[in-house]
């Protein structure tokens, strides 16, 4: 089953900081937003890909084309959840509302097609979608306000949430705007649909799918994708 790429890309990186929003931040040559896109428009399972952009954004390259499919652009929101509404209403006329959607992380470059593969495998046979996830694997502890240790906390069961994140395109659609009136601001998408019952699917991915937040990950970033480099 195929699916739209939705890449929210409206943040100004606040809390890497410096003036560059981190999505342009340069990596192995390239825009982190470069990297992702490409590794996503790469998988012959992902037909084209919409792009939230803020108001205004002067560092887009204005991208019409990779890999041969389409790449759209859209003004985003103040929020990850804005963004995501906005590339939803920004999809092509011919996408259909049961349609799978993947959103995925502007500053997540290092995405495998592996990964990307049993993420629509999984998504297309589960109703509530299917999200990349990692086992938490270090030990938890809980601190109180002076940053001493109160308990270990047990790690079985619990994953990092990752992305991409697939869902049906009315499902999402639905979840968002619903979490949007309560006044929820969730922070990933799986969030939102959640508040509706459902159950989305976990699916491990590889522990190097990193997200971008700091000049450490975007070093460890940068020798990740020249590895891959040719």
């Amino acid at each position: 089953m195929s699916a739209w790429a939705l890449v929210p890309a409206a943040g100004s990186g606040r809390r890497f900081g410096g003036e560059v929003p981190k999505q342009y931040l340069q990596a192995a040559g390239k825009p982190l937003l470069r990297h992702a896109l490409e590794a996503l428009l790469a998988h012959p399972g992902i037909d084209g890909a919409v792009v939230a952009l803020a108001d205004g954004d002067a560092r887009w390259p204005g991208w019409t084309t990779l890999h041969g499919k389409p790449v759209l652009a859209c003004r985003g929101g103040a929020e990850r959840a804005d963004s995501v509404l906005a590339a939803l209403a920004a999809l092509p006329a011919g996408v259909a509302d049961d349609a799978l959607v993947l959103v995925h992380d502007a500053a997540r470059p290092n995405l495998q097609a592996a990964d990307i593969g049993a993420l629509l495998e999984a998504a297309a046979a589960h109703p509530d979608g299917a999200i990349l996830a990692a086992p938490v694997r270090d030990t938890l502890k809980r601190a109180d306000a002076g940053g001493r240790i109160l308990a270990t906390e047990p790690r079985q069961a619990l994953w990092r949430a990752l992305t991409p994140q697939a869902f049906r395109r009315d499902l999402l659609l639905r979840a968002l705007q619903a979490a949007r009136d309560a006044g929820l601001v969730a922070t990933d998408e799986a969030m939102a649909v959640e508040r509706l019952g459902c159950r989305p699917r976990l699916v491990e991915g590889r522990e190097d799918n990193l997200k971008v937040t700091t000049p450490a990950d975007l070093a460890l970033a940068d020798f990740l994708l020249s590895r891959r480099s040719p």
